[in-house]
């Protein structure tokens, strides 16, 4: 398989006016580089539905990537808009995803219950929603690595996706 082509989006107000730097974005592209993983992009955006909805449909729609990780804005928060954009961009769900993650968080706190986050697909590019914190951003990361390169080669419809899988009787 080709390697993954990941985009990350920082989603936030202060970090995008070079108020507070991004700690984030920088801890997940660690991770995606420690899978041997492409960086095809990073982008700070702040909290706002038109900018962040433009920026993941022309991510999305450039072919330039497989996977978009945001990070930031699931919140409570009035300004936490991530979800809301990302499932106007989406053609379906992948609430797995976000199930998996969110059960994992609240292993380690009941603060995960307050996760808005949604993962879905655009064409053949997985958008997933990870939390602001750089902690956190990365453990939820984590968890779902394990799936990411099968549900690449499922949207690629890569005849290697079907490889392992048990043959209907």
């Amino acid at each position: 398989m080709n390697k993954l082509r990941i985009g990350i989006l920082t989603v936030s107000d202060r970090s995008s006016r070079d108020e507070r730097p991004d700690l984030s974005g920088p801890a997940l592209v660690e991770i995606v580089q420690s899978q041997n993983w492409d960086i095809a992009e990073t982008l700070i955006v702040p909290d706002d539905l038109d900018v962040l909805r433009d920026t993941l449909i022309m991510w999305a729609d450039s072919h330039d990537m497989d996977i978009i990780l945001t990070t930031g804005g699931t919140g409570f928060a009035p300004r936490d808009i991530t979800p809301e954009a990302t499932r106007f961009v989406v053609d379906k769900l992948a609430p797995g995803l976000s199930e998996a993650m969110r059960l994992e968080s609240l292993k380690i706190t009941p603060h995960a219950m307050l996760s808005r986050a949604v993962t879905g697909i655009r064409a053949r590019v997985l958008i997933i929603n990870l939390p602001g914190s750089p902690k956190a951003a990365s453990e939820n990361l984590q968890v779902i690595i394990p799936v990411l390169e099968h549900a690449v080669q499922l949207l690629r419809e890569d005849a290697a996706a079907e490889a392992g899988h048990i043959p209907d009787p």
